[in-house]
């Protein structure tokens, strides 16, 4: 949990924090007809999570899951929570059809080679609709950029604003429509302009602590999206080496040999590297990322092990 920094929360909202794997989750409390959770982590704290809700919650129920969007980080410990807790799950519309369905490869769980334990949403989160909790409103609107279909949520009295990855404290998340060839720097930007606009006082980012210093936060990513849309080849760099470190994260630690395999077989390293690589081999491009990583502090390497630091 976020320790001394939640006390800036009001005392019905509770942010869980459980390390860059998962995503930040926000406990929306004081209804009579029970809490709703916004995002849920990675599948392998699902354990942890489940203890965190519960502690948070005492003898109210969990009445609600929501979904900012449905990368594996946001979305993973729904199928534990539903499990234990029997509520419905509402996800963003974009890719509601594809949770039904189970279709991992729509979902981006195939491509980035993550985990996600199926689930089955019960409706939509509707951009422009209004999630009534307690005496809050809180408004959903859509936000694309990191992710097409993500939504974030702002509740204008408290002027607290989950932002999930369309803004964190130092930047915002991988733009992973760019990597899929498509446009995704404009929605970035139409975010952020979006979000500028609300009288926020504290954001809870998808990763990292809560924060108030809003503009401070809006002007780094601004900083970093006209350096990104410059250098789209950097932005591939930052998003092929932030995914691999993401992938230590889970796992800790790897024989190199292994790793190597790994990034060979996940389809969006072969994206990357054939965007805008292609000069070396995906082989030697691979070690370059692993020892940037390693050379930056982000991971070490001994006795041919790849660790996560």
């Amino acid at each position: 949990m976020s320790g001394g920094a939640a006390a800036a929360l009001p005392p019905d909202l509770v942010m869980l924090e459980r390390g860059w794997l998962s995503s930040n989750s926000l406990l929306l409390l004081d209804d009579p007809r029970g809490a709703v959770l916004v995002d849920s982590g990675y599948c392998t704290h699902k354990a942890q999570t489940l203890s965190l809700v519960q502690a948070a919650l005492g003898s109210q129920p969990l009445r609600l899951i929501i979904n900012t969007h449905l990368h594996s980080d946001h979305c993973g410990g729904n199928a534990h929570l539903l499990a234990h807790f029997g509520c419905p799950v509402w996800v963003p519309p974009g890719h509601f059809q594809a949770a039904v369905e189970w279709n991992q490869s729509a979902l981006s769980f195939t491509a980035t080679g993550q985990q996600c334990e199926r689930f089955t949403p019960a409706m939509p989160l509707l951009p422009g609709s209004k999630i009534r909790q307690g005496r809050r409103d809180w408004h959903v609107h859509a936000a694309p950029g990191h992710d097409t279909h993500s939504v974030l949520l702002f509740e204008p009295e408290s002027g607290v604003l989950m932002s999930a990855d369309a803004l964190w404290e130092h930047g915002f998340g991988i733009v992973f429509p760019e990597i899929d060839g498509e446009p995704g720097f404009d929605d970035v930007e139409a975010s952020l302009d979006l979000i500028a606009g609300f009288p926020v006082q504290i954001v809870i980012p998808g990763h990292g602590p809560l924060f108030t210093d809003f503009a401070s936060a809006l002007i780094e990513a601004r900083s970093r999206l006209a350096f990104f849309r410059a250098n789209p080849r950097r932005h591939a760099r930052h998003a092929a080496k932030a995914l691999l470190k993401y992938h230590l994260l889970e796992i800790q630690q790897e024989v190199g040999i292994e790793l190597l395999g790994w990034l060979r077989r996940t389809p969006i390293y072969h994206q990357l590297w054939r965007q805008f690589f292609t000069s070396i081999s995906i082989e030697a491009w691979s070690l370059e990322l692993v020892d940037e990583l390693a050379k930056s502090g982000a991971l070490r390497i001994s006795d041919n092990h790849i660790h996560n630091s």
